[in-house]
């Protein structure tokens, strides 16, 4: 399966992992966000992430569905 790799770049310090999802578009709403991270189907820098809250920073990597998310 090829892998679409997304830089996202965001201008505060930290946002949310559920938050990052719909951002990037990789899930259509807040709450298919918190459906597959609490589910365990995403990757906060290679280690799965039930934390929807979870705080992703510039260097942060996310993975979900096929997409590779790099915050910037």
């Amino acid at each position: 399966m090829e892998k679409n790799i997304m830089n996202i770049k965001i201008k505060t310090e930290f946002i949310k992992l559920d938050s990052l999802l719909k951002f990037a578009g990789v899930v259509e709403t807040g709450g298919e966000a918190k459906e597959v991270v609490q589910g365990g189907e995403v990757l906060y820098n290679n280690e799965l992430c039930t934390m929807r809250g979870k705080k992703v920073r510039p260097g942060d990597v996310v993975e979900y569905d096929g997409n590779i998310i790099n915050v910037e």
